[in-house]
């Protein structure tokens, strides 16, 4: 019988041997049943003394081929434990505080492997272009500018930054957009910020970032449906340059969310902006009197319903308290900077000509002009996903007070649907209560992956008319189509057609000559962000 290689080897290294004993012992044979037992009684006899050999079984005799083979067996072993010791001293020193890897499959991630440093590397390219298809406005004359809308292509947005944290728990970012400000010192600033992480739902951050308004406003511009954000969010939010210096706190869980923040200028000033603060170019206070105008905002979202992540409604609201700052000349007979005013495009994405303007709400002598103290702002939003089909309705509405103004509101609505032909859904964040980045179910490549598509379409109308303001009134439809080669990169394609243009009580003669102006526009982006 050949010897299992597993017995052999543990024989040998065991080196089992065998012992063997003898001692004498008395035996009796009963006289009638012939039967021998080893201690006498009655019908027995002795036999003798009879001598007793224990012996262990003998040890098998092992082969030379089985002589090789246990060797080649105790040498792998001797092999696979310098192996385990080499891992062991290795794993240890990947893990010390120095050792840092490099993740790609999301953007440049860098990161300890203990996990205390984190560092990512973003960035976005936004190509856009603006087709009028019809431009039929008022001729201008005199020495006016033309009131026709161009046609041409634009950068929209250059942004490059880096995110991530440090001792796990303390977060910070920033960003720079190299298309802001038109060179003013400081403008090209987004978010730059640092922050601390209490808990998993709890957290606060200090410097400049979004105010937090608006589900719209707090969704990413790479995220956005259309390629131009809504008129009465791009007028009372954006256009006032959103992001702002100050402290903000945010707590969120998986089903609603909730975000606060005391804020004051920006920056820089927003050179892309039609809205406008008059001290948004007073970064540093030189030369200009006047405290910075303050603010508080707070917006609160949730899902009253979620039946999975494709099948959810989302609600909230959002409120804001704006001090404004109005800074006079010496003599008080003129307006050095401060005060605030609305202006907006017709959802224009290269030609941001205004078509609806406030002018400045602080205007004339110090002391008998009108005088735009205080700002509240008040926003209401919906949005309904359910499988590719999702819809997204916000109103916003801004009080105006102070010398001139009696609770003045200016507002604005909008509402749109839009549907992937591919099956997916809308990707939702609850940390921020707004959209996050569309992973198509397959990429698009040569083999039939054709990446996601969405449609959309929409109503949206701004009213900047009131008993004391003319701005002007618009509304638009839209309808736009949008392509995801992959989750990185997105081409749009929008048409704009103005539905109605009331501008005829407008002060600013460019503004007043696009009323009734019949207005189409086609407008298309390239993107790539990670």
């Amino acid at each position: 019988m050949k010897i299992s290689k597993l017995t052999l080897a543990i024989a040998t290294v065991l080196g089992a041997g065998a012992t063997s004993g003898a001692f004498a012992m008395d035996l009796y044979v009963d006289t009638k049943t012939k039967q021998i037992y080893a201690e006498p009684g009655r019908g027995r006899e002795l036999m003798g003394s009879f001598e007793k050999v224990q012996s262990a079984t003998a040890k098998p005799a092992v082969k030379a081929e089985d002589q090789a083979e246990i060797k080649a067996i105790r040498e792998d072993l001797a092999l696979k434990d310098n192996a385990i010791k080499a891992l062991e001293e290795h794993a240890k020193e990947e893990t010390a505080p120095g050792k840092a890897h490099v993740k790609l499959d999301d953007g440049i991630h860098f990161a300890t492997n203990d996990g205390n440093f984190t560092a990512g590397i973003n960035g976005r390219l936004q190509v856009d272009s603006q087709t009028n298809v019809t431009d039929r406005v008022a001729t201008a004359t005199g020495p006016n500018p033309n009131n026709q809308l161009a046609d041409g292509m634009s950068i929209r947005r250059a942004r490059l930054g880096v995110e991530g944290t440090f001792f796990k728990s303390s977060f910070y970012k920033f960003e720079y957009d190299f298309t802001r400000g038109n060179g003013t010192t400081g403008a090209g600033v987004t978010d730059a910020f640092i922050g601390y992480n209490f808990s998993k739902p709890f957290s606060i951050k200090f410097g400049a970032f979004k105010e937090p308004f608006s589900l719209e406003e707090a969704t990413s511009n790479r995220y956005i449906t259309f390629i131009q954000r809504n008129q009465a969010v791009d007028t009372f939010v954006d256009d006032l340059n959103t992001y702002k210096m100050g402290i903000g706190a945010n707590y969120a869980t998986d089903r609603w969310q909730v975000a606060t923040s005391l804020q004051t200028e920006p920056v820089g000033a927003n050179g892309a902006s039609n809205s406008a603060t008059g001290t948004n170019g007073n970064a540093n206070r030189n030369g200009s009197s006047g405290d910075t105008n303050w603010e508080v905002n707070a917006r609160v979202t949730g899902m009253p319903w979620m039946e999975s992540k494709t099948k959810f409604l989302h609600v909230g609201t959002s409120g804001s308290y704006i001090n404004v700052n109005n800074n006079y000349l010496a003599d008080g007979s003129a307006l050095r900077s401060g005060g605030i005013s609305y202006a907006h495009g017709l959802n224009n994405n290269v030609d941001r000509t205004n078509i609806v303007n406030t002018g400045n709400l602080t205007s004339g002598n110090s002391r008998t002009g009108n005088q735009a103290n205080h700002l509240t702002r008040f926003g209401a939003e919906s949005a309904l996903v359910y499988g590719p089909f999702s819809a997204q309705g916000e109103y916003i509405a801004t009080n105006v007070t102070g010398r001139g103004y009696d609770n003045e509101t200016l507002d604005g609505y909008y509402g749109y649907v839009t549907y992937f032909l591919t099956g997916e859904s809308r990707n939702y964040k609850s940390k921020t209560g707004a959209w996050d980045r569309l992973k198509p179910n397959r990429n698009f490549d040569m083999k039939g992956g054709w990446g996601a598509w969405e449609l959309a379409a929409g109503y949206d109308a701004l009213d900047l008319n009131t008993l004391n303001i003319k701005g002007g009134r618009t509304s638009t439809a839209k309808f736009g189509v949008n392509w995801y080669p992959n989750s990185h990169v997105r081409v749009m394609a929008n048409w704009v057609h103005a539905l109605d243009i009331n501008t005829g009580a407008v002060a600013n003669t460019t503004s007043r000559a696009f009323n009734n102006a019949d207005l189409d526009a086609i407008e298309t982006r390239v993107q790539l962000d990670w």
